[in-house]
């Protein structure tokens, strides 16, 4: 499918399979345990739309804790927007940072070394559990939870509820949630919004199509604050406001088009009683 042209790098970390591959269809694309996590032609629609709607539904975020998201695509988003003063970026693989660095600088373009940035590698779970620091938005661009991987404990509500200690007054946290096409959005991403919504009292789901991903793609936002319903002109306005600039993916229309979520989307949420606990994991497919 990625029409591979070259393999820049292949190997085992300590904690999962990586390829970095040159690919005439997507260009620089990064592979973690066999699935395409990101590629040069389309990052940009993944990251814009797992970054920009949350950050704002707040009026004023200035600190931003980001789980995972090793390419740096999601660091770089966060701090565009001028009103962020400090960035927390947790990512468990530290090997997996450092080949991004080396291998998609037009993904990350420099923001590692951004003044704002700390950047650890240890685990989020653990990191948040500890008293410290609170947040007005925090991202969580993980892995999918699949079984024996080294993500599944951050989509449970488990986490959510420490996750959401570290929120301050206003705080949203939004969460990448797997596929979401017809045949798919069972797998995860209604249970994390099922699960979501068992932890915050607002969550809203919302999708894209990330070509490299031969699918809808979902996520999921969450916040015990009410989630403003953001007309186009007023996205437009706060982008220019923050950003300075048109992004490449994401604008007043797109985000129109991502939370109005087509009709077996919506049933699929209805329906949904599942909620992931640590006890009782629901793993994707």
């Amino acid at each position: 499918m990625l029409r591979v042209q070259q393999v820049l790098f292949s190997g085992r970390t300590e904690y999962q399979q990586v390829e970095v591959l040159e690919s005439d269809l997507y260009g620089r694309s990064l592979v973690l345990d066999g699935k395409t996590q990101s590629t040069e032609r389309d990052e940009h629609i993944y990251h814009e739309s797992l970054v920009h709607p949350a950050m704002l539904f707040h009026s004023d975020p200035k600190s931003v804790f980001i789980g995972g998201g090793g390419e740096g695509g999601t660091l770089r988003e966060a701090l565009s927007h001028n009103t962020v003063e400090r960035a927390v970026m947790i990512d468990l693989d530290q090997q997996v940072v450092e080949l991004c660095r080396e291998y998609l600088p037009d993904h990350h373009k420099g923001s590692f070394d951004d003044a704002r940035v700390e950047l650890l590698h240890r685990d989020a779970r653990a990191y948040l559990g500890e008293a410290g620091e609170q947040f007005d938005v925090m991202v969580m661009d993980l892995v999918d939870p699949m079984e024996g991987g080294p993500a599944y404990l951050l989509y449970t509500r488990q986490y959510y509820e420490i996750a959401k200690a570290r929120l301050r007054e206003g705080g949203l946290l939004v969460t990448q949630s797997g596929p979401a096409g017809l045949l798919s959005h069972q797998e995860c991403f209604t249970t994390i919004n099922r699960t979501l919504l068992a932890t915050f009292a607002h969550c809203v789901g919302y999708q894209v199509h990330v070509p490299a991903f031969q699918t809808l793609w979902g996520f999921n936002i969450a916040s015990d604050s009410p989630i403003p319903d953001l007309a186009a002109a007023e996205v437009d306005r706060l982008l220019l406001e923050r950003l300075g600039q048109e992004l490449a993916f994401y604008d007043g229309e797109s985000h129109l088009s991502m939370f109005n979520l087509p009709k077996f989307l919506r049933k699929g949420i209805a329906e949904e009683t599942r909620i992931n606990l640590d006890e009782a994991p629901v793993f994707m497919v």
